[in-house]
């Protein structure tokens, strides 16, 4: 055992480090968090998110990798909401409905996920070393897995694909922003291509 006054050993030092990098982590979602908040995404800059943080740039660099990086973060806690809900929730989104109906239900869950984070959704997919992510292979399983029990047939790869890019953020921020398509317009056209490729 170590007496109290001699110096703390190396192991000591390393989990002092781990601790003030879990500070910075905090301190620095939570300065991203309200920014966003206050100006939008595409008004704050990583410098901004440091300043306000009160740590320097590189350790927002070191901690994120990159501003996408850092989108990613933030969207990881409702992202995972979403995934628990279509995995183990109630149906028709969970467990427990027909496959048509669950990839429905999903449809509509997705679109409102993503007008809800378009903005970071949007910043995010810019850095193509983040736009194909775990979330990304989690959604396209689902669908995949889906429309293959819904009795779908032909590349499925691709169907899913095709879905899953009918809500990608820049796509839902186009049609309800630049052509005027209300949401619930767009999970009724996005209703009806899932609907042709089941068949149905």
């Amino acid at each position: 055992m170590v007496a109290a006054h001699q110096p703390l050993p190396v192991s000591g030092q390393a989990t002092q480090e781990r601790g003030d990098a879990a500070r910075n982590r905090e301190l620095l979602l939570a300065a991203a968090r309200k920014l966003i908040a206050q100006r939008g995404p595409d008004a704050v800059t990583m410098d901004d998110i440091a300043s306000e943080a009160g740590v320097g740039k590189g350790t927002l660099f070191r901690r994120f990798g990159s501003r996408a990086g850092l989108m990613l973060v933030l969207l990881d806690e409702d992202e995972q909401a979403l995934q628990h809900a279509f995995l183990f929730g109630s149906p028709p989104l969970g467990p427990g409905a027909p496959p048509l109906e669950r990839l429905l239900a999903y449809g509509r869950a997705r679109l409102a996920f993503v007008d809800e984070h378009r903005f970071l959704l949007k910043d995010a997919g810019r850095d193509p070393e983040t736009r194909f992510n775990a979330p990304h292979t989690l959604n396209h399983a689902h669908v995949r897995l889906l429309l293959r029990t819904a009795g779908t047939t032909g590349n499925l790869d691709t169907q899913a694909d095709a879905l899953l890019a009918l809500l990608e953020a820049d796509y839902v921020a186009h049609q309800c922003d630049d052509v005027g398509v209300t949401l619930d317009e767009f999970g009724d056209a996005w209703e009806g291509v899932a609907r042709k490729l089941c068949g149905r």
